[in-house]
């Protein structure tokens, strides 16, 4: 793949999908969540306590100096496709290669009666656990963004996923994890495939986001209907 490697799927004959995809971050932040947005101009981010991502009208050119007022310094983010050089104020923390999969053969079951729904009482738990498993960015508001469910075992959070972008027809399913003591039970597969039939009830298109590296995520999605529409570059860049 290049550097953005993309190909248009479920029969879209126009640029509009891939041209959404290709900068989901900031369509998610400018169009159907701008309610959780902040900034102006070329740049926003996810509101304080969201999902540290940072979204760009041009995202291969980010316009740091727009978002930098709206930042705190010692604050990581998160920050796809964007290759140069570190911008003044800035330090680039990690660096690395990330798959967004689209869902071509959704299926699944919506009525797992195992899967809770997550709320704010379950707050403290969800960020433990994406502490211990480290499914990317995830704050403690990231559950207002969608449907989070998880499952339990004697009241101690062990797996969970939910619904964090949205931005037209496309839908991510994200914070994917299962505690370390309770994988290879097919947990993460379940909860996948909950939330992707619900999205196609709802006449959605599911993605996600994957790191290249991560092989046996990447079965498990495969096995669930996804491709790779594109490679990208993902940065997680602190505010000096």
């Amino acid at each position: 793949m290049g550097a953005d490697s993309a190909s248009p799927r479920h029969g879209e004959t126009d640029a509009s999908g891939a041209e959404v995809l290709g900068n989901i971050v900031w369509h998610a932040l400018t169009r159907d969540q701008a309610a959780f947005a902040s900034g102006d101009g070329a740049a926003r981010r996810f509101a304080i306590g969201f999902s540290p991502l940072l979204g760009f009208a041009d995202p291969h050119n980010p316009d740091f100096d727009a978002i930098a007022p709206r930042c705190a310094a010692g604050e990581r983010f998160y920050c796809l496709h964007w290759q140069g050089p570190s911008p003044p104020g800035w330090h680039i923390e990690d660096d690395g290669r990330i798959c967004l999969l689209v869902c071509d053969e959704p299926g699944g079951n919506c009525h797992d009666p195992e899967l809770e729904p997550l709320t704010a009482v379950h707050v403290p738990q969800a960020m433990a656990l994406a502490e211990r498993t480290r499914p990317g960015p995830f704050g403690p508001r990231t559950i207002e963004l969608g449907e989070y469910v998880g499952i339990f075992d004697a009241g101690r959070l062990v797996a969970m996923a939910g619904e964090r972008m949205r931005a037209g027809r496309y839908r991510e399913i994200s914070g994917v994890c299962t505690d370390p003591a309770f994988r290879g039970k097919g947990l993460a597969r379940r909860l996948v495939a909950h939330l992707q039939a619900r999205q196609r009830a709802r006449g959605e298109v599911s993605f996600l986001h994957v790191m290249r590296d991560n092989a046996g995520a990447r079965r498990l999605y495969a096995a669930l209907g996804y491709r790779v529409h594109l490679e990208t570059q993902v940065r997680v860049v602190v505010r000096r």
